[in-house]
């Protein structure tokens, strides 16, 4: 799966199955929810030793996840979306390892409460 943007930049995504037509999904998280998207690390350990697939996640209590949706709401006055979940549509936040829901179409997507998420991490480089 390839995030696609969308007119109003709001992330949709496709399928590449040669098989099936071509789809484009676009998910509306519901209630207090965001859609996040894992992180991936690289398994290499801090002194640089290589550790085999899975081996680092499974030591791992949290991961880290990019908020690519969140759920929002129409005012009725002025016909503005608003932000109704509270986490910040772009931030980087830590979860658990088993929140939320996995997204059938792509394992790196998952639904979240925004009571499953520990923390908004900001990333300060070091000069």
């Amino acid at each position: 799966m390839t995030p696609k943007k969308h007119q109003e930049n709001k992330p949709t995504f496709e399928s590449h199955r040669h098989t099936e037509k071509r789809q484009i999904r676009r998910v509306h998280p519901l209630g207090l929810r965001v859609l996040v998207r894992i992180q991936k690390d690289l398994n290499v350990t801090d002194s640089g030793l290589y550790l085999p697939e899975g081996a680092k996640e499974a030591m791992q209590e949290s991961i880290v996840a990019e908020v690519i949706e969140v759920a929002s709401a129409v005012d009725s006055d002025t016909s503005e979306e608003t932000n109704v979940s509270g986490i910040p549509n772009g931030s980087t936040v830590l979860i658990p390892k088993n929140a939320g829901v996995r997204v059938p179409w792509d394992d790196e997507l998952r639904i979240v409460e925004t009571r499953e998420i520990l923390a908004l991490v900001n990333e300060i480089s070091l000069t």
